[in-house]
């Protein structure tokens, strides 16, 4: 993965627009938030091939991005994104990774189910 270039990501989002396309989205502070403070609390949320058509997408950001998809009956967003890839496959994977590089939030984009 590299340093998300706006411009870049945001074409990769319109290419995949209009188009049946698979989601995986999850957000973690996993183990890190109560392994190193036993009073923090823990959270996460994981999505996986859910199958949905977006007709419009925005990147937004400094550094770390917000990323939303408009959907017929609403919007899915990601904030936090600071990394990307368009891999061998066409999938669009967006990653946020903490100062310490551990995963904080990630957002794929699939013509084809995820495995």
């Amino acid at each position: 993965m590299e340093t998300i270039q706006i411009d870049h990501v945001q074409k990769a989002l319109e290419d995949l627009a209009h188009k049946d396309v698979y989601i995986h989205l999850e957000t973690t502070n996993g183990a890190y938030a109560r392994h190193f403070d036993s009073n923090a609390y823990n959270v996460g949320a994981f999505i996986r091939n859910a199958q949905v058509k977006y007709t419009q997408a925005k990147i937004i950001g400094h550094e770390s991005y917000r990323v939303g998809l408009k959907t017929q009956l609403g919007w899915i967003y990601a904030e936090g994104l600071t990394d990307w890839e368009l891999d061998d496959q066409g999938r669009l994977l967006m990653a946020g990774h903490d100062n310490e590089g551990r995963l904080m939030v990630a957002l794929e984009i699939s013509e084809t189910p995820f495995k």
